[in-house]
């Protein structure tokens, strides 16, 4: 589960690893995000994640099961953190936990649309 792309960008963006996302995503990647979060290009997505981590100090996405398939991945993620500043529309503050489905289109090993599908209620 681990060596999915899934796994390994989510982890990758928890951790402020930044770089690695050129490893993961194709450069014209479209990420379709929740909450006015969607990005349309790698560079934007690493814009994405830098205001993420910024506002949800200890970020977390914990992967509980993946299905990998040739060209694709679904994963079923439980994502926690604390909510320190506004984010997404978001203006909470505190610890969250909410429920994520992240669905991914890989050509050459990389990522070049994803879905993220939240229960961003929980947050709200």
């Amino acid at each position: 589960m681990r060596d999915s792309i899934i796994s390994r960008w989510l982890a990758a963006g928890d951790a402020g690893d930044f770089d690695a996302f050129d490893e993961l995503l194709h450069v014209d990647a479209v990420i379709h995000a929740p909450r006015g979060l969607s990005s349309t290009s790698r560079d934007e997505e690493k814009a994405v994640w830098r205001e993420a981590i910024a506002a949800m100090p200890g970020l977390l996405h914990d992967v509980q099961e993946v299905l990998v398939d040739t060209d694709r991945e679904m994963a079923r993620v439980i994502v926690s953190g604390t909510l320190a500043s506004t984010f997404g529309g978001v203006d909470r503050r505190g610890r969250f936990q909410m429920d994520q489905a992240v669905i991914v289109h890989l050509r050459d090993g990389k990522i070049t649309e994803a879905w993220e599908i939240a229960d961003v209620g929980a947050i709200e």
